[in-house]
């Protein structure tokens, strides 16, 4: 289907669902990607460093925590959206290595040609489904995993189980990390059974979030970090209480009451995550 602009807006059919790109009334420059609705990504093109969603601004504390400051990293990033976090690392950790999987080659297209990336050799995007890419990945070939998938706003339930974490280990070097956008509400069922499922393969780990989505009180996003070795707590605490709408960190203890009683997900019973409360993205149209 071809796309029509009302304004500055496009809208436009892709293979997942209707996107819409939207610019901002107040910073010139900065758009937002809408899937069906549902924001998926936002950018700056002229600072890429402004992170507007909060879920990615502690997506990017870890990304700023768990190696020095500038050092470049190799990073594969499990859906592309706006390539909102790997425009991020180009300018934050000049010289890093990313690929990028999107399975929507034609919202590829409509990103590249609207909100076009800088050129860079060591930036590639491949339209590919997440788990055929890490199952054709070698073993210990990134430093971090970046999971941010979704289908319209859950995500696919093949991206959910152990068999998809060991795969996630796989390719990780000895310290490397996940880093995981958990959508959950009341009870939180799904973000619990991550937390076991992903620790059993992976099982240095913290959540970070606002503590209303934490205690189960509303539907939001928690940012799961897991690795082999003891995650950047004392940081991710500081950025999580110091963010424009601040947040707290579950560890130790406190993170084993969390996904107590919540079993490991296999492929074979996986399901997606619970999909949003209706009418909960209606007023960011």
């Amino acid at each position: 289907m071809g796309r029509k602009r009302a304004g500055d807006r496009v809208v436009e059919q892709v293979d997942t669902g209707l996107a819409e790109l939207v610019p901002s009334a107040d910073r010139p420059g900065s758009w937002t990607l809408l899937l069906d609705g549902a924001p998926q990504s936002h950018v700056d093109l002229s600072d890429p460093t402004h992170l507007e969603f909060e879920y990615v601004r502690r997506l990017a504390a870890a990304l700023d925590l768990i190696a020095p400051p500038g050092e470049p990293l190799r990073v594969l990033h499990l859906g592309g959206g706006a390539l909102t976090l790997p425009r991020y690392v180009s300018v934050t950790r000049p010289g890093s290595t990313q690929r990028v999987s999107e399975v929507d080659g034609a919202l590829v297209e409509l990103v590249r040609r609207v909100l076009p990336w800088p050129a860079d050799a060591r930036l590639r995007v491949r339209v590919q489904d997440a788990r055929a890419v890490l199952t054709s990945t070698r073993d210990a070939s990134y430093d971090v995993v970046v999971a941010d998938v979704f289908a319209g706003a859950r995500t696919p339930a093949h991206l959910t189980s152990v068999e998809y974490a060991a795969e996630v280990a796989r390719v990780l070097r000895p310290a490397g990390w996940l880093l995981a956008n958990l959508a959950d509400g009341p009870p939180l069922r799904y973000a619990r059974s991550q937390v076991a499922t992903v620790r059993s393969v992976l099982p240095q780990a913290c959540l970070v979030g606002d503590a209303g989505v934490l205690r189960g009180r509303r539907y939001g996003n928690l940012v799961l970090v897991a690795g082999r070795t003891t995650p950047p707590l004392p940081g991710l605490t500081r950025r999580a209480a110091g963010d424009w709408f601040p947040g707290r960190v579950v560890a130790g203890d406190e993170l084993e009451r969390f996904a107590s009683g919540a079993a490991v997900v296999r492929d074979a019973d996986a399901t997606g995550s619970d999909p949003p409360p209706p009418g909960l993205f209606s007023v960011r149209r």
